[in-house]
This record gives C-alpha cells, structure tokens and sequence, in this order.
C-alpha cells in the first residue's frame, strides 16, 4: 500500500476531500445483454465518505435510462428511472448499504489519499495484495486490493450482494484495471482510466460495465 501510494504521486500533497470526474463506457443489465453507451459524472468527499454519481445510458436512438447511485452517511440508494419518468430501479435497505460501501472502497484507487483514512484498516494479504476494512456508518466490509510489482492497482475483489428475482446473494465482485490506462492528472496524481466490473457468480462471469475515466479534478470548487 505504501509503495501503491508513492507511485500514485499522493505523497507530500494535499489530501483529496473533494473530488469530482467524468466517465464514458458501456454497460449492460444482463449477462446476454447488448451493450448500451453511457455518459455519467461522479463526486465524491473523502474525510466524510460519500458519492453521488449519475449516469444516462442510451438503450437505442430516443430511448434511454437515467440512472442515480449515492452513498451518504453510511447508506446507499441506487435510483434508475426508463425516460426520466419510470421507475425501472430503487434499491436501498441494508444489503444495498453494503454494496455502495464497496463501491466507494473500490473506487478509492481514483484518489489514493482516501487510504490514509481513519476509517479504513490494512492487513497483508499475500505478496502482491492488501486487505482493506472500511468501518463506517455502523458498518463494516472488507475487500482485496491486487497491485504489480512497482505498486500499481492491478485489481480489486469483494464479497458483495447481487440482485436476484428471489432474493439477493452474496457473490464474488471485481474491478480490473487496464494496466496500460495509467494517466497522470493535477497535481499529479496518477491513477488507472480504463477499468472493468465483473460479477463471478456460479453460473459464469458476468462483466457488466466497462468505463473509462475522461477527466478528475482534486479539491476544486470550478470544473
């Protein structure tokens, strides 16, 4: 983690409380699904874990979702509605708590300062990965952090609930970074741009969304 944090520029400069970026991708709702393109924006504070992130995807000319997912004071709330009008998702409730939680923690390698958090415990977990704890809100998750050899996040996985017509389940969850994707952004903060979401579930993978991260800023009011 040391090593991580030192290749990624965070050391010496001003910890990321506010961070705000773009991203581009595609994704798709099942695992036989076409992919769909989407355009969202994403904020994050970082003393006081939060996001907010919303997305459009366009299913097919004229027609699209409009997606909201946060996580604030140690709660989640995913939002989709199809043409802004109907309702095609509204999870929330303690499983979904859970799962934002993780969200946030994977996405912590686009602001590494965050892993200096009092919220957030390491443990060594093999030669190449890191076990992270994040306590808050009331509650708590782990997940595996995967690096290279010089200290780049490779990977990530967790154990997180996955929606089910009868019932959520506890399944294998991983991010997967691009390792050619590297870019370095003010005040130069390095972090990987393209990654990739995949459920491990027993019936086959299921990558679900690809993005790729076109803009960050740190700790700025303007964008």
């Amino acid at each position: 983690v040391q090593q991580w944090l030192r290749q990624s520029g965070v050391v010496g400069k001003t910890i990321a409380d506010k961070v705000r970026l773009t991203q581009s991708g595609t994704m798709r709702t099942t695992p036989t699904g076409k992919w769909m393109p989407f355009e969202a924006q994403q904020w994050f504070a970082a003393i006081q874990p939060a996001f907010f992130w919303q997305t459009e995807v366009t299913m097919m000319p004229g027609i699209f979702l409009v997606g909201r997912d946060k996580y604030e004071n140690g709660k989640g709330h995913m939002l989709i509605k199809a043409l802004s009008l109907f309702t095609v998702a509204n999870a929330k409730g303690p499983e979904t708590d859970q799962g934002t939680l993780l969200r946030y923690l994977g996405e912590t390698v686009w602001f590494p300062s965050a892993a200096l958090s009092n919220y957030l415990h390491w443990e060594e977990a093999g030669s190449d990965a890191a076990k992270a704890t994040m306590t808050y809100g009331g509650l708590t998750a782990s997940a595996i952090f995967r690096f290279s050899d010089d200290g780049k996040f490779l990977a990530y996985e967790a154990k997180r609930y996955y929606n089910r017509k009868n019932g959520a389940t506890l399944e294998d969850w991983n991010i997967e970074a691009d390792p050619t994707s590297y870019k370095t952004f003010q005040p130069g903060i390095t972090i990987p741009t393209r990654l990739s979401v995949t459920w491990k579930l027993e019936e086959g993978n299921f990558t679900w969304l690809k993005l790729e991260i076109t803009k960050i800023q740190y700790n700025e009011a303007a964008y």
